[in-house]
């Protein structure tokens, strides 16, 4: 897991590195500023882009004078400097730098706080006026330079973070922010560029290692971790020479309606393609031809309306009930039942989240280590309405913790919420992917790895992973507008089978 940290424990990171590495703060700034440059011109090939680089008076401006530095120094001879010149003091770092960028002939101009602003005609502007370091509301003269910026409509590529917008916490909707096309981020991505609010700051993100001290980074109390590759390859296991389909696990999807056999299909034969040793669904009688026609492999058990069915919950090794049920009165008894009487490893989705809602107590019984797999408005219909996400996610944090459960809150960047606190950000998927299906293709997978024996941390997360990392593959490869969840479900196998070591 990469731990995501706060930007007061970047800060001592950054600290510690000065002092464990025996650098200065003024090499630790140049790291950074090739990292930049690095990325900049990879996404930026053109050497006859005109770039103008908006400086601040501290150390993001001071990584800005260095970028204008190098790009100089990479051919990129049509750079110009804008010092905002707001603030009464500049940093050493910042001065520093100034002076190196004078020996390129680059002259920089400044920008005073009464003065007009610049008129402009730059290809490309980078963003070096505000860092993490800011604590305090912005300055009229910020302001109003950011929206001038802003206005332009220019390309805008943001050094760290965009200026004005916060690493962690509840993102202000109203806040004067630059809009970053692109942000480069210096050794890990903020916490805050993960959330839906973060969308008209950031609208790509990519981070960089300056090669900040790893093991002080991997020491410090986290509650915030991004999912990588190596994790899954962990958690994923090969197959036996000798093994069998009892090695695997039975899975029990408990799904679909008269009306909604749809959800049904989706979620069991998900389970079935992410490797379930035997899949069971359990689905209304006029289910069973469209079943057998779509998965054969798949056994079925018949639900009649009004009738209580007597599962035999100790030959499932997980058991998923929701997607498509409904939301009646015998719904809720026949969910209730589920709860009560289920020995297996429980997963709960859709209408079961939606009845959940109407009965909360409903929680209370949920045996440890349940996995809820809410959307944004199914989780605030459990936990009560919010209006944002970093709070929202606190809630999630109280909950899973209160219930010792795990929540898995579906968005663009799926936060795995866990029993101790952690939050784990699952940073694959695309939006071709928002499409209605999507959900119960995930819900199959989770039972199915809970079947396989997976902790249910591990199958959140690598369910999580391994859907969005297939959305992610057909996408890459076809560029399709959007991505019918039964593509997802047929790619399953290999890409699952791409992490086997």
């Amino acid at each position: 897991m990469l731990n995501l940290l706060t930007t007061d424990q970047i800060r001592a990171t950054d600290s510690i590195t000065l002092k464990n590495q025996l650098v200065s703060s003024s090499d630790l700034m140049e790291r950074a500023a090739n990292a930049f440059v690095t990325a900049f011109t990879q996404t930026f090939t053109n050497p006859d882009d005109s770039i103008s680089v908006y400086c601040g008076t501290g150390n993001n401006g001071g990584d800005g004078l260095a970028i204008a530095r190098l790009l100089k120094e990479q051919g990129y001879e049509r750079i110009s400097v804008r010092i905002a010149r707001f603030n009464l003091g500049s940093s050493a770092d910042f001065e520093t730098n100034l002076k190196r960028l004078e020996l390129t002939g680059i002259t920089a101009a400044q920008i005073e706080k009464d003065a007009d602003l610049p008129e402009e005609d730059s290809d490309i502007l980078i963003d070096a006026l505000l860092g993490s370091g800011l604590n305090r509301p912005l300055g009229y003269a910020f302001k109003n330079l950011i929206e001038y910026l802003n206005s332009l409509k220019k390309i805008i590529v943001s050094v760290d973070l965009p200026s004005g917008f916060t690493s962690e916490g509840i993102i202000d909707q109203n806040a004067i922010v630059i809009k970053a096309d692109l942000v480069i981020s210096f050794q890990l991505p903020k916490i805050n560029f993960f959330f839906p609010e973060s969308a008209t700051a950031v609208k790509q993100f990519k981070y960089l290692s300056i090669g900040l001290d790893e093991e002080f980074i991997q020491s410090q109390p986290v509650s915030w971790k991004l999912t990588e590759p190596a994790d899954i390859l962990k958690i994923i296991k090969p197959r036996h020479q000798f093994s069998h389909k009892g090695t695997y696990g039975h899975a029990l999807i408990i799904a679909g309606n008269t009306e909604t056999m749809g959800a049904a299909l989706l979620c069991a034969d998900a389970c079935l393609h992410s490797g379930s040793g035997l899949t069971t669904a359990c689905i209304p009688e006029e289910g069973l031809y469209a079943l057998n026609s779509r998965s054969p492999e798949i056994m079925a058990i018949l639900r009649y309306k009004n009738k209580i069915l007597n599962l035999e919950f100790g030959k499932y090794q997980a058991v998923a009930i929701g997607p498509g049920i409904g939301k009646t009165e015998d719904d809720y008894i026949f969910l209730h039942y589920v709860i009560k009487n289920c020995t297996s490893k429980l997963v709960l989705d859709a209408d079961a989240l939606n009845i959940i809602a109407g009965k909360p107590d409903l929680l209370k019984l949920l045996p440890n280590k349940t996995i809820l797999t809410p959307h944004l408005k199914e989780f605030d219909r459990l936990f009560g309405e919010h209006t944002n996400w970093w709070d929202r996610i606190n809630t999630a944090r109280q909950n899973a913790a209160a219930y010792q459960i795990v929540i898995v809150l579906k968005n663009r960047y799926t936060f795995i919420v866990l029993p101790a606190g952690d939050v784990i950000i699952n940073p694959t998927g695309n939006p071709a992917m928002a499409v209605g299906g999507m959900g119960d293709v995930l819900t199959g997978i989770i039972t199915s790895f809970l079947a396989q024996g997976f902790k249910p941390e591990d199958a959140a997360i690598a369910a999580c992973y391994l859907h969005g990392k297939t959305g992610d593959i057909i996408y890459e490869k076809s560029r399709m507008h959007c991505i019918p969840p039964r593509y997802i479900i047929n790619r399953l196998p290999k890409t699952i089978g791409s992490f086997i070591g």
